[in-house]
This record gives C-alpha cells, structure tokens and sequence, in this order.
C-alpha cells in the first residue's frame, strides 16, 4: 500500500506541476526566445505523457533531475543538504511534544485538583485552536523582539532552536496531551487495575507497569501523522525564523515554478511519511499482542 501511495502521490504531483501558470525561466525579464530555448532543453517543449514516462524511467535510476533555478545543482544534493536542519528542528519537537503531552496526559487523569484538570484541558484547547506560524510568530515577537531572550533567524547555536522546536511541538503536545488523559482514564477503570491494587500494588506501581503500556497505544497511532504534520509545519516555521530547511527549499520551489525540485522534494517527504507509517505500525504491534494477532488474521 505504501509503494502505491508513492505511485499515485508522484503522478498527481507531477501533473499539477504541469497545470501551474507560466514558465520556470519566465524570471528577471527573460525573453520568449530565451525562455523558449530552455524549456526545449530541458525536455518541457515535449508532450506531457512524455515528460511523465521519461521522468519516471530516470526515476527508477535513482535520478531525480536538476534544480531549473539552481543550474548544476542536483535536488538529491539539495536533499542531502537540507533535511539534516529540519530534521534538526523535528526531532527535538517530536520528543518534547511525546514526552511533555504524556506527562500531561497522566497529571490530568490522575490529579484529584478540578484546577489542575481544567487548566491542562483549557490549554490542550488552545494548543489544537492556534495555527503554528501564528505561534511562531508570537513566540518571534514576545521572546525574541521585545525580551531579546532568543535568536529569531537561523540556527546558529543551540538557542536559536528554541523558538522553531517550541513553535512546531505546541500542537502535537497538546493532542498527545488529549490522547493520554483519554486513554489513561478509561484504563484506570479496567478491571485488571481494581485486581491490582486489590493486591496491594500502589496507585504509581500500577499506573506505571499496567496502565501506561496500554494507555500509550493511541498515542504511538500518532507517531506517523506527527511526523506528517511536522514535515507539513516546517513550512512556515522554516520560512519565518529563516531556516534552509526542507520547507524553505519546497516554499521556494513553488514560489519558482522549480518543478525537478517540487517532484523531489515531495517524494522524499512522502517516502519519510510511508515509512514512519509503516514503523508505527509495527512498533504498535510489538507492544499489543492483541494488536499483532489481529494483524495474522
């Protein structure tokens, strides 16, 4: 199912590259001559089912073209170059935001302070409501504009990620946050807890060797849209705090009609997607028999 995600994923995107208005070279005042010569050069002078079948033959090589706008520049160097830095910026969101939001989770399932309770609630709301470039740019504005605390462009040392990292794990903080404390609630009602602590165990020994490995299970379903979401996030937030990361380079590529760029820039992230899909799946399987069982069937 993944390789055809991919498939149908490279042929609509390829298409709707071919649907945008103008020319990448129509840039700078270039003549019709000009533009004309470099559209027969690089093969876009040639019908559209041409260009499909010739660029999925270099495709099965491993050839994913050279940038229109970057002469010379391959997009698998651009790749190369740009996907360590959002990953940079990912990782560290994804952790905070799982590590952070089942802590939350858990203090609000199990707090018996109605404050507690609401004030986590209130706030998982607000971290679902608010798009993340609006909080990037609050973040810009208050911490690193008026406070000066933080760096806003780039990522020079290690306080310039602050802001992007907090930027792109409120959300999924807040969602993982919602996740757990459901999860965490209808657990602690199960029957296997009230025999647990009928047995003496303690309300932390069971909540923590009973009840977390199962209440995370809907949270690691949330692994790979997470993943989507931070690579999709990573747009704006790149763009704004001025990050040469996979979003900035996929923004600009659109912003120039650089279409071998759009391609591989979108197969590359669809093909991260795919696969963290496909792990979650079975890291979910690993940790639920049941889950495993239902999977031979």
């Amino acid at each position: 199912m993944g390789i055809l995600a991919l498939f149908v994923l490279i042929t609509v995107t390829f298409f709707l590259t071919r649907m945008m208005p103008g020319s990448p070279f129509q840039n700078g005042g270039v003549s019709k001559q000009v533009v004309t010569a470099l559209e027969e050069e690089y093969g876009l002078s040639e019908p559209v089912w041409m260009q499909y079948t010739t660029y999925l033959g270099n495709l099965l090589r491993g050839n994913l073209g050279i940038s229109f706008q970057k002469p010379g520049v391959t997009v698998t160097d651009v790749i190369a170059r740009a996907w360590p830095i959002t990953v940079s910026i990912a990782l560290p969101a994804i952790l905070a935001a799982f590590f952070l939001g089942t802590l939350m989770g858990i203090w609000q399932a199990t707090s018996r302070r109605a404050v507690i309770r609401s004030g986590i609630f209130i706030g998982s709301i607000f971290g679902t409501a608010i798009p993340n470039f609006v909080i990037a740019l609050v973040l810009m504005l208050v911490f690193g504009q008026y406070l000066k605390l933080f760096p806003i462009v780039g990522l020079g040392t290690a306080a310039h990620y602050v802001l992007p990292v907090v930027s792109l794990a409120l959300y999924p903080n807040a969602v993982v946050t919602r996740l757990m404390y459901n999860a965490f609630a209808e657990e602690l009602t199960r029957e296997y807890v009230v025999m647990a602590r009928a047995k003496g165990l303690t309300r932390e020994r069971t909540a923590l060797t009973h009840v977390l490995k199962n209440a995370w299970i809907p949270v690691l379903n949330y692994i790979g849209p997470t993943a989507a979401f931070m690579i999709t996030g990573s747009f704006v937030v790149e763009n704004i705090f001025t990050i040469p990361g996979l979003g900035r380079e996929f923004v600009l590529a659109i912003s120039n009609r650089d279409y071998t760029m759009i391609m591989g820039l979108t197969i590359f992230m669809g093909m991260v997607v795919i696969v963290l899909n496909l792990l979650t799946d079975l890291l979910c399987a690993a940790v639920s028999p049941q889950m495993q069982r239902n999977g031979k069937m």
